[in-house]
């Protein structure tokens, strides 16, 4: 059963790993396997898989993950960005980060592991097989490539939440108000724009015009109490868990797959590198998403057709070259 302790988005340090850790009471292994034939022996026999991304399965898309070397947006980090208390001294300087983002998104599209994702989740549910998207992403790029049963957990990008009323919608226009138009450049020589407040985007609803903000979970904040028991539903009901893409240092989402992991469910991380809950899974796939995800969830079926068809045309042309000659 998945931990419920931890709702609150936070960076995962050395001392939470290892709390995490003792909760889950996960052990490691000596190493992940990295042999895809065995994966998709688990695969082909998986009736509900739970598929948690993080930000490394949009990165091939172009979207700027705000983590590691040159993660700044001007001279701030998006951590020093994306927190209640930055919103409330500075709702300018926030609105202007958040709509670089939005903009930037516009002109993206989901990358050949989105559209895997969503291509599988078509595939098995013809089969009366189940798979869940869980993102830790806010841009909206798995709806895009066509996957329906998604958690967002941290939000949308292009959801906006009125700070008066409550009222959460929708929100797609560009630029998402006209104070914000050409603004936002990530220059780290640029100045704020100092916009002022009653020019922000606020609310339409009839009697409001409150103030709107990103509908997006910021760092020390909740996480919406409905995602997260659906997302552990999720989780405590697969038979295959995938983890794509996350670097597995911000929970709650750093505790799901080694909890999965610990009830004796195969875990499948795709990633660049390792992190620091690897050796909880049974396997590790190395390389980009846009590559190795792919093959992993390939419709084995369509795969050995293509190779009938392929040795049939072989055999035909070595035939009529060989009555040729």
């Amino acid at each position: 059963m998945i931990l419920r302790q931890f709702t609150c988005r936070a960076v995962v340090n050395a001392c939470t790993q290892a709390r995490i850790r003792r909760l889950a009471g996960s052990r490691e292994m000596a190493k992940p396997s990295s042999d895809l034939a065995a994966f998709r022996d688990f695969f082909a026999k998986a009736e509900n898989i739970a598929i948690l991304t993080g930000a490394g399965v949009s990165a091939e898309s172009g979207v700027p993950t705000f983590r590691g070397a040159g993660g700044f947006w001007r001279k701030w980090q998006a951590q020093d960005l994306a927190t209640p208390e930055a919103f409330s001294r500075n709702p300018s300087r926030v609105w202007e980060f958040y709509h670089y983002r939005r903009e930037v998104m516009l002109t993206k599209d989901p990358n050949a592991a989105h559209k895997a994702i969503a291509e599988c989740e078509e595939r098995l549910g013809k089969q009366g097989r189940k798979v869940t998207v869980i993102t830790q992403n806010i841009d909206e790029l798995h709806r895009r490539a066509g996957s329906k049963n998604i958690l967002e957990i941290h939000g949308s990008l292009f959801k906006t939440r009125c700070l008066s009323c409550g009222h959460e919608e929708a929100n797609h226009k560009s630029p998402i108000c006209p104070a914000l138009k050409d603004k936002g450049a990530p220059d780290p020589n640029m100045h704020d724009a100092q916009i002022p407040v009653e020019q922000l985007p606020r609310c339409e609803r009839a009697g409001c015009g409150g103030l709107l903000r990103p509908a997006v979970v910021w760092f020390g904040e909740s996480l919406d109490a409905d995602v997260l028991s659906r997302s552990h539903e999720v989780l405590d009901g697969c038979d295959l868990c995938l983890v794509v893409g996350t670097s597995s240092v911000v929970y709650p989402a750093a505790m799901f797959a080694p909890q999965v992991a610990a009830r004796g469910v195969p875990v499948a991380e795709f990633n660049m590198e390792n992190t620091p809950a690897t050796t909880h899974f049974k396997f590790h796939f190395h390389g980009p998403c846009g590559t190795t995800l792919p093959a992993a969830l390939a419709n084995l079926m369509e795969l050995e057709k293509k190779k009938t068809k392929g040795f049939f045309y072989f055999y035909w042309y070595s035939v009529l070259k060989l009555q040729s000659c």
